[in-house]
């Protein structure tokens, strides 16, 4: 299998074969009303999306138009958009159990550890630095969403299968309904991928497309 399992160009091909592959399972649907939402930009940072990093994750260099585009339409639409970034002490202080799986992490405080340019935060928008998979894990983020009046959440960034997925079950768990856009999300091998839209289609997600929401936003305002 080539690293570059999706590229921008072969992404929306290759997302019409991951939908039929779950279609059975896909079946937990909800008009999307953004008003009701949040956007979740899960781990979008330097150390996964460029080449010379020992993260580097190449399907999300295909994902970062279509979570511009989301991005876009929720800003437009005054809906929360919020940042995380994976983070840990220089000195692997909190690393916990994750040291036994990984021999390197990005490293607070240096550029690795943040945003890409590409999807800039805006001032006014949340980021929230985590060191585990899950954006809710000893994180204000289930306050911050419970204050803004969100009752769904939006999940797109990286990796499907470890941080996206984490959040997406502790959302579940805390009452949200979620959506999980199978092309805004991105892991390091095709197989990890799809297995996690199976394994959230059968029991804790809505899999979604990008083209999808924009589409109902666009149907409402309409």
């Amino acid at each position: 299998m080539s690293k570059h399992f999706v590229t921008e160009k072969t992404l929306s091909k290759k997302t019409g074969e991951w939908m039929e592959r779950i279609r059975s399972r896909n079946i937990h649907k909800r008009p999307f009303d953004i008003q009701k939402a949040a956007l979740l930009v899960i781990d979008m940072q330097r150390y996964f999306l460029e080449e010379s990093k020992h993260g580097h994750t190449p399907a999300a260099e295909a994902v970062i138009p279509n979570i511009q585009r989301l991005i876009s339409i929720f800003r437009d639409s005054k809906r929360p958009v919020i940042f995380t970034r994976h983070a840990h002490n220089k000195d692997g202080s909190d690393l916990g159990i994750l040291k036994e799986w990984w021999d390197e992490m990005p490293v607070d405080g240096t550029p690795e550890a943040e945003i890409d340019p590409q999807l800039k935060p805006l001032s006014n928008e949340t980021v929230l630095t985590k060191n585990r998979y899950s954006a809710f894990y000893n994180t204000d983020l289930d306050k911050i969403l419970r204050t803004k009046s969100v009752k769904e959440v939006v999940i797109t960034g990286v990796m499907t299968n470890i941080c996206c997925e984490s959040t997406a079950r502790d959302a579940f768990f805390r009452d949200y309904f979620v959506r999980f856009v199978a092309d805004g999300t991105g892991s390091i091998k095709e197989e990890m991928h799809v297995a996690t839209l199976l394994n959230l289609a059968y029991a804790f997600a809505d899999i979604c497309t990008t083209d999808e929401l924009v589409d109902q936003v666009s149907r409402s305002a309409g």
